[in-house]
């Protein structure tokens, strides 16, 4: 499978009133590269990294994509329900096949066991082995309430507890442009322990709550509200355990959140509405304290099209978008 290379410059737009700091002019030259996702396959929308492999991403036509170099490109790791059938699901974009074919978003791998969890729009929480294929279903609901868009995910690997998100308990996948205008208030983000198999509701009445992200020492952990335009701070241990806060609140939608390599920042993917309909995906890294350090437009990448995920991962930058057949990928 050919990579599509494309050699271009990001321009730094500031997005916000000030900017604590930029990157140096040294790294404002960016190679950007395209990773084709197989055809007709969309929406890699979250990423997750293995023992040096990956990306791992799903996308929207239920399945998780294994990428394995240049040469072969992204071929078939997983899928999330025993229904699934490749010759109706794959390239399938229709919402209506979503509980068929499944729809994994947040991913991420427990390290110590090589399993891949795997937050399903439709299915709720599952988990997938060491080796792929089916997923094996977790959890679906949390207090009697069926979970509606269980999207973004984060592990705590020393304690094994899954943390993510439902975005809605009203809306699903297809209908976030109704959940926008209504407004809505009734995410949650939630718990779930593997070692007993329980799952605990830490937060209530988030509007749109999207990414997930622990710091280092898993003292807090923040959650985006895509609706509400900001970041909260839930804090898991110390003198402020079990209250949340606000920490920054956009400009724009923010959805995936994650934590760089070092442990010391955040990359945030924020999609701001423009004058004309427009919008401007854009990338802003934040500190724990909400400060953010910098913010640059990827509009010359994804022209019109929302982002969710800016992950970095050895010296590249992975851009997720639901709207895009190819994962993109910038070495800074």
């Amino acid at each position: 499978m050919a990579i599509v290379l494309v050699i271009t410059r990001v321009t730094m737009l500031p997005i916000f009133l000030m900017l604590l700091f930029t990157f140096p002019p040294s790294v404002l030259s960016f190679t950007f590269m395209q990773l084709p996702l197989p055809s007709p396959a969309m929406g890699p929308e979250s990423y997750a990294f293995y023992r040096g492999e990956g990306p791992y991403t799903g996308v929207a036509d239920g399945r998780t994509l294994k990428y394995t170099g240049p040469n072969d490109g992204f071929l078939d790791y997983a899928y999330n329900t025993p229904n699934r059938s490749k010759a109706v699901c794959d390239g399938n974009t229709n919402p209506s096949l979503g509980p068929t074919c499944g729809r994994p978003l947040g991913i991420g791998f427990l390290l110590r066991t090589g399993e891949l969890y795997i937050a399903d729009a439709y299915l709720g929480l599952v988990v997938v082995g060491t080796n792929g294929r089916l997923a094996r279903p977790l959890v679906n609901s949390a207090e009697g309430q069926t979970f509606r868009l269980p999207d973004g995910l984060d592990i705590d690997q020393l304690r094994r507890q899954v943390y993510f998100t439902d975005a809605s308990a009203v809306f699903s996948l297809s209908e976030i442009p109704l959940a926008v205008a209504a407004n809505d208030a009734t995410g949650r983000l939630l718990r779930y322990d593997i070692e007993t198999n329980t799952t605990t509701v830490l937060l209530r009445n988030l509007s749109g709550p999207a990414g997930v992200v622990l710091a280092p020492d898993c003292r807090f952990v923040l959650v985006t509200e895509y609706i509400a335009k900001r970041v909260q701070k839930y804090w898991l241990t110390g003198p402020r355990a079990n209250t949340s806060e606000v920490l920054v609140t956009f400009q724009g939608m923010p959805d995936n959140i994650k934590r760089t390599p070092a442990g010391d920042y955040y990359w945030v993917a924020v999609s701001i509405p423009m004058p004309n309909a427009v919008t401007q995906p854009t990338a802003v890294r934040i500190d724990g304290f909400g400060r953010i350090l910098t913010s640059f437009s990827l509009s010359d990448q994804y022209y019109n099209k929302t982002i969710s995920e800016v992950q970095e991962y050895g010296p590249a930058l992975y851009i997720g978008s639901m709207d895009t057949d190819f994962v993109g990928k910038y070495y800074f």
